[in-house]
């Protein structure tokens, strides 16, 4: 091998290895940059779709949750609590749930649900803001059914989240995204997707 073969494999070598370590440096240097453009993990979560097992609730019970910071309210009804539903329907503001934005169309009837049974609203009273209280136990004397009260101003909610007429609360309470993945599971944040 000649001193000319010997300087050019040299020279070969030394720009192979030149261009290598200057292609990992620009990767290097493209991560971080890459990573920064991502949603933070604090971001994903407030947006993130939230699991709610059904598998322990009974007739009559309720579970809160937190979903993009907003409260809602999984309510498992019973028969009582499905029976007021149609004998209220007088008494109330949008008992046909016309004003489109309060809910999706899946649940724009008068449970206003995917399954009679299973409840899903927002816990925050379209007047102000407040957070209801579940108020479940009727009473006749005062002709209260049962359902949700805002304690802040009086507002009242029957079993479907329907506003009752003469309340400061405008309009039913906020039915959000949601569905079945399997019977005994919902997904609140998300309705489309396999069920």
């Amino acid at each position: 091998m000649t001193e000319d073969d010997l300087d050019s494999n040299r020279r070969h070598f030394l720009a192979v290895a030149t261009a290598v370590t200057g292609a990992v440096g620009v990767g290097a240097a493209l991560v971080p940059f890459l990573s920064s453009l991502k949603p933070s993990a604090r971001a994903q979560a407030l947006g993130a779709p939230v699991q709610v097992s059904l598998a322990a609730m009974q007739p009559g019970e309720m579970v809160r949750v937190i979903w993009r910071g907003r409260l809602v309210f999984v309510l498992r009804r019973n028969e009582t609590m499905l029976a007021t539903l149609g004998a209220v329907a007088g008494e109330l503001r949008d008992p046909n749930s016309e004003v489109v934005e309060q809910q999706p169309d899946y649940a724009a009837n008068e449970t206003r649900s995917v399954k009679p049974e299973y409840l899903v609203v927002e816990g925050s009273c379209t007047h102000l803001g407040c957070a209801p209280l579940e108020d479940f136990e009727p009473r006749a004397v005062e002709g209260w059914p049962g359902g949700f009260f805002c304690p802040c101003h009086g507002s009242k909610f029957d079993f479907a989240g329907r506003v009752f007429k003469g309340v400061p609360a405008p309009t039913n309470l906020r039915v959000p995204p949601h569905r079945f993945v399997r019977d005994d599971m919902i997904l609140i944040g998300q309705d489309t997707g396999a069920a």
